[in-house]
């Protein structure tokens, strides 16, 4: 922690530091006083017959189909008694991603984890491969791949952000699949060597059998931490910029909250009628296999949703290239890796 926050404070003089301009909430209750002002106007599909303002920084040249009814708030009723001096109409319309890991924990403490006869790595220690793994993409990817896909994808970040998160959950998918086939092979191994009434024997079973699924796991969650950070970001006016990063945690939490309730949900179904839960104490006698595979269905669900989202998303608002709305465009490619400066 201390390197960490020591190399932060190092690095921070050269960062770009935007000074953000206006309240983030002004801008929203103006929005809403604005089409409740205006909400005699009908709102037409097709906007090539209105007239509507544009911010002087914004690259949206006509307002989305998302929340049609505050799309009035940017409507100008009378192009030239609406505009000021300067020939800028009034500014109202400035304002407009948890896995089976701690699991892993109680199946390292039933392997090997022996790198030599005297060298034992702490099962809680494990968590650093998915740790090291995601820092190692991020500087493999920036530094190697980007330069090689920005040439057949015209895209400065080499792809982009809907790419990055599927592909994220993709590999989420292959690492729970993993985790599964994995348990699976240990539990085998426990009952065979007939160690399932005792939850603290140590299987001649090597604990790199875990280590692909960990990695996996790592690289999963930079693509998508990036993904959805470049995404979130580039949907937000610059005065709300810093939400981005706090909406991802957010989501985070959520997810770990649901997680916890799956947890409870799946311990207390399995283990009705007096059968053995699926979630047991002791894991040698429960089917944490069964788990891991529901955590892929699911996972799979999640990923078909994602795509059902990519597939109805606003596809207007983007010029074609980037993957990113254009609003946030030239901000996040003038800082050169917004997805570097974002760790």
């Amino acid at each position: 922690m201390v390197l960490s926050v020591s190399v932060f404070l190092i690095g921070s003089p050269h960062y770009i530091k935007a000074k953000p301009e206006g309240s983030l909430f002004t801008g929203l209750f103006q929005v809403a006083v604005a089409a409740f002002r205006k909400r005699h106007i009908n709102v037409q599909l097709n906007y090539s017959n209105d007239c509507y303002y544009k911010a002087p920084e914004s690259k949206l040249l006509e307002p989305s189909t998302d929340f049609r009814c505050l799309n009035r708030a940017c409507i100008i009723e009378d192009p030239h008694m609406e505009l000021k001096p300067d020939g800028k109409a009034s500014d109202l319309w400035s304002s407009a991603p948890s896995n089976n890991q701690p699991l892993s924990i109680y199946q390292l403490l039933t392997v090997d984890r022996h790198i030599t006869s005297q060298f034992e790595i702490p099962a809680g220690s494990f968590g650093m491969i998915t740790v090291l793994s995601l820092t190692i993409w991020f500087a493999f990817y920036d530094r190697a791949l980007v330069p090689l896909l920005s040439r057949y994808t015209g895209l400065p970040t080499g792809i982009s952000p809907f790419s990055k998160m599927g592909i994220g959950l993709f590999l989420g998918i292959l690492a729970t699949v993993l985790s599964a086939i994995t348990e699976t092979i240990r539990r085998n191994k426990t009952i065979n060597a007939g160690f399932e009434d005792d939850p603290n024997a140590v299987l001649n079973m090597s604990s790199m059998w875990f280590v692909p699924q960990l990695a996996l796991y790592g690289v999963a969650e930079a693509l998508n931490v990036v993904g959805q950070i470049e995404f979130i970001y580039s949907l937000l006016p610059k005065t709300m910029s810093s939400f981005a990063a706090a909406l991802y945690t957010f989501g985070l939490a959520l997810a770990s909250l649901i997680n916890s309730l799956l947890v409870s949900v799946v311990d207390s179904i399995t283990s009705t009628g007096g059968n053995t839960s699926w979630l047991a104490t002791n894991i040698n006698r429960g089917h944490l296999d069964y788990y891991c595979w529901l955590m892929t269905f699911l996972s799979v669900i999640n990923f078909f949703y994602f795509l059902a989202v990519c597939r109805f998303t606003d596809q207007h608002h983007h010029d074609g290239r980037s993957g990113l709305f254009p609003e946030a465009e030239e901000e996040h490619f003038a800082n050169n890796r917004f997805h570097g400066a974002s760790l």
